[in-house]
């Protein structure tokens, strides 16, 4: 028995004895069981949990290989994914972000994954993807052939998609304390090198366009400190140096977004 353990035997009563042991036991327990909690805050501090959203064929799950730094198999990719996606980008000092890729098709998997990530267990931020009507169009199940869309067509699908996210986001946003982010990230401007200003304008707040006014619709639900919004052009492929979206200024623009993710996430 060490000298410091005789000497309390020897200061303290039995029954202080008996309390001194009861303190100690119930802060261990206690500790014990906030760890799980206190673990959990610390993985939310520094791996941000980020639903990326958007309709189907905006290519979201091609936007998040290129955040997270892998590849997904082009027959995937072309038909897209009727599950939830879970992906991580793991940067530098233990910190990225847990990507949480929510279907665009298949109505009901859609809905249970908008539950989780909104209601469920609330994501930290948002990356709205949308592609100026240049969506890959889907066949409905059960048909054959190639798919077709006008350019019109996939633009009011695009503003239906948002009405029901964005309602999801307001929701969330005034249940919480604490403030949310969410990305407009306008995809394939590869497509459209030369009108990427005037496309970011259509997609951001203020700009009186029908998009605009609906991110208009949902600060004002939201509460405009509970809620920031950045619009950012992306593009996951480029071409060549004279392509008049080279990949080097595309992989800029994905860059500037994990940048921007850093920055909204404290990790910059």
């Amino acid at each position: 028995m060490s000298q410091t353990s005789s000497r309390i035997r020897t200061i303290l009563p039995t029954s202080s004895r008996t309390a001194l042991g009861a303190t100690v036991a119930t802060g261990l327990l206690t500790a014990l069981a906030q760890a799980p909690e206190r673990l959990g805050r610390l993985l939310r501090d520094r791996y941000p949990m980020v639903a990326v959203t958007g309709m189907t064929g905006v290519g979201k799950s091609q936007l998040v290989d290129r955040l997270t730094r892998r590849t997904t198999d082009d027959a995937v990719a072309e038909v897209g994914s009727a599950v939830m996606e879970r992906r991580t980008r793991k940067g530098a000092r233990l910190h990225g972000f847990r990507f949480l890729v929510v279907p665009g098709d298949n109505a009901a998997t859609r809905l249970g994954a908008l539950d989780e990530v909104f209601h469920d267990e609330p994501v930290d931020g948002v990356i709205h993807v949308v592609a100026n009507g240049y969506a890959t169009p889907r066949r409905a199940g059960g048909t054959t052939g190639t798919a077709t869309a006008t350019r019109e067509e996939q633009l009011a699908a695009e503003l239906e998609d948002w009405s029901i996210t964005s309602h999801r986001i307001a929701s969330m946003a005034v249940r919480r304390s604490k403030p949310i982010f969410l990305i407009i990230a306008v995809t394939k401007t590869d497509l459209y090198p030369h009108d990427i200003d005037e496309v970011v304008r259509y997609y951001s707040p203020g700009s009186g366009s029908p998009f605009g006014d609906r991110i208009d619709a949902l600060r004002a639900l939201a509460g405009g400190a509970k809620l920031s919004v950045d619009v950012l052009p992306v593009s996951s492929q480029g071409g060549d140096k004279k392509a008049p979206l080279p990949d080097k200024q595309a992989g800029a623009m994905v860059d500037k977004l994990a940048d921007r993710l850093g920055q909204l996430s404290g990790h910059a």
